[in-house]
């Protein structure tokens, strides 16, 4: 990175169309093919969600691209074949190469990837190393983990080796620490519960914030995503933390 380009900021939340954002957020009259183009007016960024559950056709994803502003920034969470089918073992090959032909046609536009294990899936130093050398692709990784049994610092050494972040979660089955691994920071926001639901506190809103800017002026390139999306408190949160990085 160069002394004068800035590290990146995007905040957004996780997904973009849910019912209970009409009127809140969505004019209520807003065609659903229409949400994310809507919704890229006011946030820059988005994490795919869907895609955990089910591949995109080309055709989507074509067309995700096709309706974003040129700065836009996908972030793609990593299939459930990945992470909790194969666990992250070696027969994931097959769906590390789809995931990569859909990544692809985002071009630019292709974010940090996350894999998100299940709450099941305990520490395994041997096996989260073996999946980090077979990711070849030069990409901002990140791994949220559902088990506090990982929050190690031989993992976070090995993370650090391989360039790749601890997603900075505040899921209610393993909160994740504070804790930097790469040049990037990525956190996923889940509800002050921690159970995807309620808006945050100002002033937690605010204590991120003033860390947030801190990990910048060292450098670090951060993503935050608000999945509290019930009665769209995600934009809402979302805007606020903006606002109070100052990035409107």
């Amino acid at each position: 990175m160069s002394k004068k380009s800035k590290p990146t900021v995007l905040i957004g939340t996780s997904g973009w169309s849910y019912k209970s954002w009409r009127g809140p957020f969505f004019p209520p009259q807003l065609p659903a093919r229409l949400h994310l183009n809507y919704y890229s007016h006011y946030f820059r960024t988005t994490e795919l969600n869907g895609v955990f559950y089910r591949t995109p056709t080309l055709e989507a994803v074509r067309a995700w691209a096709e309706q974003t502003p040129q700065e836009f920034i996908f972030a793609w969470k990593a299939s459930k074949f990945i992470t909790h089918w194969k666990r992250l073992g070696p027969k994931s090959e097959n769906s590390l190469a789809l995931l990569e032909s859909r990544l692809r046609l985002l071009k630019a536009k292709a974010g940090p990837v996350l894999f998100q294990l299940p709450p099941q899936f305990q520490k395994d130093v041997t096996r989260l190393e073996s999946f980090l050398r077979r990711l070849r692709e030069p990409r901002p990784y990140v791994f949220e983990f559902r088990h506090p049994s990982w929050y190690t610092l031989d993992i976070f050494d090995l993370l650090h080796n391989y360039s790749s972040a601890l997603c900075i979660s505040d899921h209610h089955d393993a909160p994740a620490p504070w804790e930097v691994t790469a040049p990037h920071v990525y956190v996923r926001a889940h509800g002050p519960s921690g159970n995807y639901r309620d808006r945050y506190a100002p002033q937690t809103l605010a204590a991120w914030a003033r860390r947030l800017l801190r990990l910048r002026m060292e450098g670090h390139s951060i993503y935050v995503y608000f999945d509290n999306d019930q009665k769209s408190a995600a934009p809402l949160d979302a805007a606020r933390l903006m606002r109070l990085m100052h990035l409107n």
